[in-house]
């Protein structure tokens, strides 16, 4: 059943900034601390983002290594352009506009080096979708929140396969009307920790480390999502070349734990 047929829903009593400011609506940091939860079923855990390769040709061998890697991920590679593209997603979608949303979720599609990032992106971006709209149903009747009833439950909802986590995670938050500046340093401490917890027990590192490492990663999230607030979408692209080279070798490597 649609989301929104249910009940009726009032108007949103949007906090001082808006959507794009620092305040979060009532409710909102229950629904966004639950969504970036580890226990949040989209299956973050079983994907490596190509480190599983690297961790098994001794490129990220401690704690040391592991910074430099995932610091450049953070900045040059997919960390900065899904931060991008999820702070556009959430303009679009904020705005109802449904045209502009569909293209940039194509484009977040497109960017993606291999197939095995491929699958980590849209499995986990279908995953997501399904459950915010099968647990966390947006409080409010918004423009965004009519868009994304349509995305995931109407006739022309976003087939299986065809969300990115990056773009689930827009729509989502854009429904329920929270700041893109929380969303989207959220996100990237969501993905700096999932990286930081395949590492723990891949290289294998003590949770101590893990956590000194997550620790020294927080300024490079804080500029990363301060930039890709400010940064027009002409500005996405990526440099981070032996990350998506790990990804593919990925592919074919002989014994492995995760699924990228």
């Amino acid at each position: 059943m649609p989301i929104h047929t249910t009940m009726t829903r009032p108007p949103c009593m949007t906090p001082d900034g808006g959507p794009a400011g620092g305040a979060l609506p009532t409710g909102g940091l229950h629904a966004l601390l639950a969504w970036m939860s580890p226990s949040f079923p989209v299956g973050a855990y079983t994907y490596s983002h190509g480190l599983e390769r690297v961790i098994e040709d001794g490129t990220v061998a401690d704690a040391a290594t592991l910074h430099a890697w995932l610091d450049g991920v953070l900045r040059h590679g997919a960390g900065r352009s899904d931060a991008v593209l999820l702070a556009h997603a959430m303009s679009a979608a904020t705005h109802g506009d449904e045209k502009t949303f569909r293209e940039l979720l194509e484009l977040s599609l497109a960017l993606q080096p291999s197939s095995e990032r491929r699958l980590e992106a849209s499995a986990q971006g279908d995953a997501f979708a399904s459950a915010v709209a099968a647990a966390w149903a947006p409080p409010c009747d918004t423009a965004a929140s009519r868009l994304f009833a349509r995305l995931t439950t109407g006739p022309d909802a976003v087939p299986r396969g065809g969300w990115t986590y990056c773009a689930a995670l827009a729509a989502a938050a854009a429904a329920w009307e929270l700041p893109a500046g929380t969303v989207v340093s959220a996100g990237l401490h969501a993905f700096a920790a999932n990286l930081v917890s395949a590492a723990v027990r891949a290289v294998p590192l003590g949770q101590t480390d893990g956590q000194r490492v997550l620790s020294r990663l927080g300024d490079t999230i804080s500029n990363v999502a301060e930039e890709a607030l400010l940064a027009p979408l002409s500005d996405i692209g990526g440099c981070a070349f032996a990350a998506d080279i790990a990804s593919m070798n990925h592919e074919v490597q002989y014994t492995r734990l995760f699924r990228s």
